[in-house]
């Protein structure tokens, strides 16, 4: 299964890949269209070339663990971005993935970072 993980920013969207019959995640580049439709149309695309199965999407929750502001943001991006594509979309708690990937070494952006920090931790709870 093609898994892609996404990092969304309001400027840049990291992307992370990982097919699970190999295991590793890898960085996966980043989307910086600053235009909402843009970015939605750029990932449709990239969703059908790759022939990804899954896409995980970090949901920044409070220290507390509930919604926040940023929290609607994002889930509305989501909701827009399943209207486009066929395969289906799970939210991923992604608190401290930022942090982790200020922590990481690798020649790839912070957003790509966190985009694999999203998509090892989601794939670690479903071992």
């Amino acid at each position: 299964m093609n898994i892609l993980a996404l990092d969304y920013g309001q400027k840049n969207i990291g992307l992370a890949w990982c097919d699970t019959g190999i295991g590793a995640p890898l960085p996966f580049g980043v989307i910086d269209a600053k235009d909402e439709r843009l970015k939605i149309e750029d990932l449709r695309k990239l969703i059908e070339e790759e022939k990804i199965n899954l896409v995980v999407i970090g949901l920044p929750l409070g220290l507390d663990g509930k919604e926040k502001e940023n929290t609607a943001r994002v889930r509305e991006f989501g909701e827009e971005l399943k209207a486009k594509i066929t395969v289906p979309i799970e939210f991923f708690d992604e608190r401290f993935s930022s942090q982790q990937a200020d922590r990481s070494e690798g020649g790839v952006s912070r957003d790509e970072k966190s985009a694999l920090v999203i998509l090892q931790s989601y794939l670690d709870s479903r071992r």
